[in-house]
This record gives C-alpha cells, sequence and structure tokens, in this order.
C-alpha cells in the first residue's frame, strides 16, 4: 500500500469525528489574556519596553550631540561683526558711534508719534530697515574681499543716509505739530 492510500485510510475512518464549529465569542481575548499571564509573554514585553527606551534614549542623545556640535561650530565662528573688525578696526568704532546716535534718534521719532505721524514714521522704519539690510550686504562683500575702500566708504554713507533720513522725519514732524498748534489756535480765536 502507497502512502497516499494510507493517508486516505486514516481520513475516511476520522470522518464526521472532526470539529467544525467556530470558537465561541471572547476567544481571542480569553487567549490574548492567558497568554499575557506566562512568564515568558512577561519576559518578552519587558523586553519590547526596554528595546523602546533604548531607541527613545539613543534617538534623544543623539539629536543632543548634533545640538551640541551646531552649537560648537557656531562659537568656533566668528559673527559677522567680529569678522568686520579684525578686517578693519575703524569700522567697528565708527559702527557703534553711528549706532548710537541712530538709536537714540529712532527713540526720539517713536517718541513723536501721533495719528498725523504715525503714515510717516512707519515709512521711515522701513526704510531704516532696507538701509540696515544693505550694510549688511556691505558688511558681507568686505568680509568676501571686496573693494575694502569703496565698501568702507559705501558703509559709511549708509549710517550718514540714515542719520539724514532721520533728521529730516523729525523736521516734518516738528513742522507737522507747529501747523496743528497754529490750526487749534486759530480754531480758538
Amino acid at each position: 500500500m502507497k502512502e497516499e492510500d494510507k493517508l486516505k485510510e486514516l481520513f475516511k475512518g476520522l470522518e464526521g469525528t472532526f470539529d467544525t464549529e467556530g470558537p465561541r465569542t471572547g476567544h481571542r481575548e480569553r487567549f490574548l489574556e492567558k497568554l499575557s499571564d506566562t512568564p515568558r509573554a512577561t519576559n518578552l514585553h519587558n523586553h519590547e519596553k526596554k528595546k523602546n527606551r533604548w531607541r527613545v534614549f539613543s534617538i534623544a542623545a543623539s539629536i543632543a550631540v548634533l545640538c551640541l556640535i551646531g552649537i560648537g561650530i557656531n562659537a568656533l565662528r566668528p559673527s559677522l561683526d567680529e569678522q568686520v573688525a579684525q578686517i578693519s578696526p575703524e569700522v567697528s568704532n565708527t559702527q557703534v558711534y553711528f549706532a548710537s546716535l541712530i538709536e537714540d534718534q529712532v527713540k526720539q521719532l517713536k517718541n513723536e508719534s501721533s495719528p498725523e505721524t504715525r503714515k510717516i514714521i512707519a515709512d521711515t522704519m522701513d526704510q531704516l530697515e532696507k538701509l540696515e539690510t544693505n550694510y549688511k550686504q556691505l558688511e558681507t562683500d568686505l568680509i568676501h574681499g571686496g573693494n575694502d575702500k569703496l565698501i568702507l566708504s559705501a558703509m559709511i554713507t549708509n549710517f550718514q543716509t540714515r542719520i539724514d533720513l532721520l533728521q529730516e522725519v523729525i523736521e516734518q514732524i516738528e513742522t507737522i505739530k507747529n501747523l496743528k498748534n497754529q490750526n487749534n489756535a486759530n480754531s480758538i480765536i
């Protein structure tokens, strides 16, 4: 007899005794509950937790190392102002002087703010921002080896332009205030 015949006979003999019904409701939950109660399942679960913790810690450590490297690189590289000061210390001193003058005039300008002058002040601040952007570009050009004398002259001209702009706007605001006072005085009479 061949093996195939033996298998067929075995199945014929077992015919009708097979369990063909599905499992009862909740079988999966009961099975998982029993599975989780076993020590092996608990060990596997704890191992998974440890593995996940290790992943989280390794990712956090990697991020921390990258941040420290980035900070270290930035700390080693001098700032734009420091690089300009290395090229021309006079520019650094001049920059401090002009920057303080400009800052004082901007404060004065902001103190003069009123409904009549808000628009002119806002426009002036926009112009100052553009001039500051141009100045930063001049600093970058100076660092990257442009014509030093020409760039230094342009930097000083930029500061003078800002100061002139602020003085002109402050004068205009004074004129506006005087006209307003004259109109108010004429209205009262």
